[in-house]
């Protein structure tokens, strides 16, 4: 069938469509399994999940990814004189979400994250005191984004005072929890946009990506494999390409100064983006060979109709490696161009005593599928160029322990490697990894406090 955008919606004010799902009814109707039950759970961190569940697929690990996923971003509306109260309020009302969730798939784990027009305009005294620093870059952990090289011009930067995420297999769970908070939040936050989507469980048939973008009409699901994750057709979190759970913390891998009172200790740094997905051109332009080369490595020896390709810390790609391929095939692979950037390159002792090898992934990606065109609900549909009917992408969500992490991360999709050297590429070319059926529509950079300090950060000083 094919959906319109009012069918899509189902309401236009913010909320309403905190209290729709549209098309996302589907998902727990195509889903093979009931929500997976754990015990609660609340660590000093937001952005941990706990209770995940690691199956094997074609005989590597794979974490399986929370089935509902939503972002609610705002804008702080009240005056400066109001923000203790409104921290209060907050804080007493994600104390009882708390209380009533787990923070486990079953349940509801909610990550409340802050931009830097919020602790510029807010606190500035205050964050200029005890906002982390990064070592590495010698400057703040929490900067702007940019546009990349490969990121169209007409991408937006955002101004978010604050994103909330929500992740769940029970889908009422996220509901209920985001309209009790805009509803407490009246007159403090003002919602300027709503994104949902889905991850794909791995229970056999054609697979939560295919039957969504199928029954939404999207141009070419009918050529996504059976049984993807995602649209693009291979797992994306398979345990060793996802960072294990502290090591984005700031204080982790000693690249983040935290100050005297280390305020954010726990922490950690989010970005988010919204990315349209061209599917047609990614498999009628490509065969599975083109696409194991843009998605991995070129020339990497897999299996035809392989989706689960293993990616140990025993087979992370060198600088030098990347550059040969670069200079042999004029192509770098997406997961071996980053490598360089998003894997340790020694061993390296956590501040907590944890050791952590040379090869281990350091950033946790939250990315989900999405029909939205780009957000489910938008503020400003002119300004967010809001289209009419379902679109496949991806709201892009990925934790790193800085800004300039994350930055040099996708830096390197664009063939700028950490030694500085820079791979020459057309903006968008199909050597260039995924860039040349992807396009970037939106991005922002948070900063994620530790739970004790996840309401209105720094008001209280």
């Amino acid at each position: 069938m094919k959906l319109t955008r009012k069918e899509l919606l189902v309401g236009g004010a913010a909320g309403a469509a905190l209290g729709a799902a549209g098309i996302y009814e589907l998902v727990d109707k195509l889903a093979d399994s009931s929500p997976s039950k754990a015990a609660a759970a609340h660590a000093p961190e937001q952005h941990l999940v706990d209770g995940l569940r690691v199956e094997k697929k074609e005989g590597v690990e794979v974490v399986v990814p929370l089935r509902h996923h939503e972002v609610v971003t705002a804008k702080v509306i009240a005056p400066k004189d109001q923000l203790r109260d409104a921290r209060a309020a907050l804080a007493a009302e994600l104390k009882k979400l708390d209380t009533k969730y787990p923070a486990t798939p079953d349940g509801l784990a909610f990550t409340v994250a802050w931009g830097l027009p919020y602790f510029q305009t807010y606190v500035p005294e205050a964050a200029d005191l005890h906002l982390p620093f990064d070592r590495r870059a010698k400057k703040p952990a929490l900067f702007d984004a940019v546009r990349f090289p490969s990121d169209p011009e007409e991408t937006l930067l955002e101004d978010n005072d604050v994103a909330f995420l929500f992740r769940s297999d029970n889908e009422e769970n996220i509901r209920a929890a985001a309209t009790e908070i805009a509803d407490r939040m009246k007159g403090v936050l003002a919602v300027t946009s709503i994104r949902k989507g889905f991850a794909g469980q791995m229970d056999g048939g054609k697979g939560l990506p295919k039957e969504m973008a199928t029954a939404a009409g999207v141009p070419g699901a009918d050529l996504i494999p059976d049984g993807s994750e995602l649209f693009l057709g291979f797992t994306s979190t398979q345990r060793n390409a996802l960072g294990p759970p502290k090591i984005v913390n700031f204080e982790t891998l000693g690249l983040v100064d935290l100050g005297s009172r280390s305020y954010f200790h726990g922490g950690t740094h989010m970005h988010l983006s919204h990315i349209f997905e061209d599917l047609e051109a990614w498999y009628l332009n490509q065969d599975f060979r083109d696409r194991v080369n843009t998605t991995f490595r070129p020339h990497m020896p897999v299996r035809p109709g392989t989706q689960t390709v293993a990616q140990p810390p025993s087979r992370v790609a060198s600088e030098s490696e990347v550059r040969r391929d670069y200079d042999r095939y004029g192509v770098i692979g997406h997961s071996s161009s980053l490598q360089p950037a998003s894997r340790l390159q020694q061993n390296i002792r956590g501040d907590d005593g944890t050791l952590y090898p040379k090869g281990t992934a350091i950033p946790q990606r939250a990315d989900f599928n999405t029909l939205d065109n780009p957000f489910f609900w938008s503020a400003d549909p002119k300004r967010d160029r809001m289209g009419e009917g379902p679109a496949a992408g991806l709201h892009f969500v990925v934790f790193n322990p800085t800004s300039d992490d994350f930055h040099r991360n996708r830096l390197a999709m664009d063939g700028h490697m950490p030694d500085g050297e820079k791979l020459e590429f057309v903006p968008r070319s199909a050597g260039q990894g995924f860039n040349s059926i992807l396009k970037t529509t939106h991005r922002q950079n948070f900063l994620v406090p530790p739970r004790r300090h996840r309401a209105f950060p720094l008001a209280e000083l």
